[in-house]
């Protein structure tokens, strides 16, 4: 019995590009919403999730152009240094075109830790690159917003997938 570990692997429906859009789009708003104090710091990146639940659902439509576009976007929202959310959501949607096999064999409570991971690293790329771009140490509460994604990864997930789910036959009464 050593597929009983395995979580039950359910077939959803096609996904339309509509959908895709409107999350990014949503994400986008999100992410860009004025924040200040405690809600800035522990605000995940949801442009970030909504790229790396695409890259590991649907590889095929979304990949690193997309997300280099969506991260130029948010420079200019944030009126950051222009690529540096591009840099790091193309490299973060890297590392979940490259794992998207393996990841979506997982279920969403064992993907979190391996998306924390892959957030961690697009947020130092963005330390990096602003610490190279002359800005200052933001502090170490900077990573507590891959925290707070990782935790929201499982709901976020979810939600992105509830179109994608066929009706059952006691729905459509």
């Amino acid at each position: 019995m050593a597929f009983a570990d395995q979580p039950k692997q359910e077939i959803l429906l096609p996904v339309r590009g509509s959908l895709i859009l409107l999350s990014l789009t949503l994400a986008l708003v999100l992410n860009l919403l004025p924040l200040r104090g405690a809600a800035l710091v522990f605000w995940p990146d949801f442009i970030a999730l909504a790229i790396l639940y695409w890259c590991i659902s649907q590889p095929q439509r979304v990949g690193i152009s997309i997300a280099f576009v969506m991260g130029l976007l948010m420079d200019v929202g944030h009126a950051s240094t222009f690529g540096q959310h591009g840099l790091a959501y193309s490299i973060m949607a890297f590392a979940a075109l490259a794992l998207h096999r393996r990841l979506s064999i997982f279920g969403e409570l064992k993907q979190a830790p391996q998306i924390g991971l892959i957030l961690l690293l697009g947020q130092t790329v963005i330390l990096l690159t602003g610490l190279l771009d002359g800005s200052h140490f933001p502090g170490w509460n900077f990573f507590l917003a891959s925290v707070t994604g990782t935790l929201l990864w499982p709901l976020f997930s979810s939600l992105l997938k509830l179109p994608q789910r066929p009706r059952s036959d006691s729905d459509a009464r």
